[in-house]
């Protein structure tokens, strides 16, 4: 076979996948496992999708709490996507989705009743600001992670973001490449459950 019909046919069946992936609908399940040896790394397995991810830097933990690093254990579900508007166009998803303003935040404090809520933030106010300068929220997957009930002290501001440049270990999130993400975020719905551990 000479060189320009093999390169043609391999695009061609890159273009076919692609749209098979594009048109198919949301995962019923996706898992999150900790790789070998290195419990700060992990793989996220979502049907023929394999990605690398970083985890919490206490890794995967069965009883998560406040400030401990770790990525909990358990099943979750996407609540909504938050992404960059000024940044990227509206990913496609099956999710919700709502643009990141300047005043939107997460209240990381247990003894606040808006505890692992957003909050809407004024200039000046201290606080988990969902706009950041890096590009680390520039896509942030809300799971339902200590929500029904909202238990204090267990967690807060669990989410699926983008991966540091040296994919360092979060606070307790899981996050990947921007590729990876929107690649995701396709097959991503609000009943796909998110299996951890």
């Amino acid at each position: 076979m000479n060189s320009t019909l093999h390169v043609h046919m391999k695009n061609k069946a890159a273009s076919a996948s692609y749209t098979t992936n594009r048109s198919a609908g949301p995962l019923s399940a996706i898992r999150v496992k900790p790789a070998a040896g290195n419990p700060r790394r992990g793989w996220l397995l979502a049907g023929t999708l394999t990605i690398p991810v970083a985890l919490g830097r206490g890794g995967i933990l069965a009883n998560k709490r406040e400030g401990d690093g770790g990525t909990p254990r358990g099943s979750f579900r996407p609540r909504r996507l938050w992404w960059r508007g000024d940044r990227h166009g509206r990913p496609q998803t099956f999710l919700p989705a709502r643009i990141i303003t300047g005043e939107d935040a997460w209240c990381e404090d247990p003894n606040d009743r808006h505890y692992n809520r957003e909050i809407r933030l004024g200039a000046g106010q201290g606080g988990d600001r969902l706009k950041r300068t890096d590009h680390l929220y520039d896509f942030i997957v809300e799971i339902d992670h200590n929500t029904r009930p909202r238990i204090a002290g267990r967690g807060s501001a669990v989410f699926l973001h983008l991966a540091r440049d040296n994919f360092g270990p979060t606070a307790g999130c899981v996050s990947m490449t921007k590729s990876a993400m929107l690649q995701l975020l396709r097959r991503l719905g609000p009943r796909t459950k998110i299996i951890i551990g």
